[in-house]
């Protein structure tokens, strides 16, 4: 880059007035200047490295990931009114800001990661980092909502009612806190060159960065974002994680306890077929139904403990970084420059990452999720096929239920005729 500041600042001097000849090698060294700055753009600062095509196809990888499995998600809760309760509303929420970091800012991203350029002009400029941090409230204000229905439903649940009406409300609240509280970050976003001699002969080295006056300012508005976005969301969440894990695993939850569970070959057991046989079958049926409770309870919060554990981990890197170079000012004088901007790099890269790692735990950690996943990805016939036998078993059971009925009726029958007859 210095041989380019060199060559720059000789477009400035004064040649002397030599006539023809002097002004014909002053148009060669020109065009032969331009021939090097380009040739030195090309081999030393825009051709990918060996470590940049492995990032660039990372990059591509995470785009399609995210991109098709968020999707997936989205229409599967939207497709099986079963599914349509409170948490997936919320993981569907997460989804939408997931696919929506992935189309806008990803693209950009990589491209910004490879060249050190920012080609999309002054708009995006603020328009791309804007909608990015956006993203980020709305996934830190979902997971907090998650565990908060969560921390109420199996920790208190007799405190909050939780309902789909309110789920869809808080999800337009945590939109709006989240457009609000990042204007500061469209505002301060602005275009500027690195080398603005060079600003006429190429848009190279132009970087989107923010610039805030005052070097109070970016201190005080960072720390804020850490706290807000990061540090505290995720001291909450986990605190909330440890008292439903803790009543989940280890202590009584009313109605649905360990103690059911240690008692339920003894209920089963011990219950008499004579005549309270119909008492024996209705508790060891609700026993049943208050096992697979908690089952599916103890399912949902893995899998919700899991995605917390892959946010937090994507998100570290990029909170650090941010706080080191933007408070304390810890990579200005440094000259390990490499170092650093592979560190940013792979920081921006774990962002995307988590959007498309979400997807993947739903399939591995919820059934339910899994099962919609494959019935997504199959054909058309052999839904049709299911169907088809799917009518056929219901036809069978209603008219199996509909002979036994029938069958009910005429035994009272023949009963009451014996009543009257005696």
């Amino acid at each position: 880059m210095s041989k380019i500041t060199e060559n720059a600042d000789c477009d400035d001097c004064d040649y002397p007035a030599h006539g023809g000849n002097d002004t014909g090698s002053r148009v060669h060294s020109t065009m032969d200047e331009d021939d090097e700055l380009l040739r030195y753009i090309w081999t030393d600062y825009l051709h990918p490295k060996e470590y940049e095509w492995v990032l660039i196809v990372a990059y591509i990888v995470v785009f399609f990931v995210s991109l098709i499995g968020n999707s997936l998600v989205c229409f599967a809760v939207w497709k099986n009114r079963h599914m349509r309760t409170v948490t997936n509303y919320f993981i569907v929420n997460l989804s939408l800001a997931d696919v929506l970091v992935t189309i806008i800012c990803l693209p950009a991203s990589l491209v910004v990661d490879i060249t050190e350029t920012w080609f999309f002009g002054e708009t995006l400029c603020k328009i791309v980092p804007y909608l990015q941090t956006i993203s980020v409230s709305v996934s830190v204000l979902t997971l907090s909502c998650i565990a908060q229905d969560r921390w109420y439903a199996i920790c208190h649940p007799l405190k909050f009612k939780s309902t789909a009406k309110r789920a869809r409300k808080s999800i337009i609240a945590i939109w709006v806190v989240s457009c609000i509280i990042m204007i500061p970050q469209a505002i301060v976003m602005e275009c500027s060159s690195l080398l603005p001699e060079l600003t006429n002969k190429t848009s190279l080295f132009t970087v989107c960065d923010e610039h805030w006056g005052a070097e109070v300012y970016p201190k005080v508005y960072h720390t804020g974002f850490f706290i807000v976005t990061y540090f505290a969301p995720l001291c909450l969440m986990v605190l909330a994680y440890i008292q439903i894990f803790h009543k989940l695993w280890c202590q009584q939850i009313p109605g649905n306890t360990s103690v059911i569970q240690r008692n339920w070959r003894t209920i089963q057991c011990s219950a008499p077929s004579s005549g309270s046989g119909e008492s024996g079958g209705v508790k060891t049926s609700t026993v049943s139904a208050e096992i697979k409770q908690i089952r599916a309870r103890r399912k949902t919060a893995r899998m919700l403990m899991v995605v917390l554990f892959v946010f937090a981990l994507c998100y570290l890197p990029i909170s650090v970084l941010n706080i080191l170079k933007r408070v304390f000012g810890t990579f200005k004088n440094t000259n390990d420059r490499e170092t650093i901007y592979a560190w940013f790099t792979f920081s921006h890269w774990l962002i995307y990452a988590n959007s498309a790692a979400n997807p993947i735990i739903y399939n591995f950690l919820s059934g339910k999720f899994r099962e919609e996943f494959k019935s997504a990805f199959s054909c058309s016939c052999y839904e049709q096929q299911q169907g088809n036998s799917t009518r056929m078993r219901t036809r069978a059971n209603r008219d199996s239920r509909k002979s036994m009925s029938t069958q009910v009726n005429n035994v009272d029958n023949l009963s009451r005729l014996s009543d009257q007859i005696v």
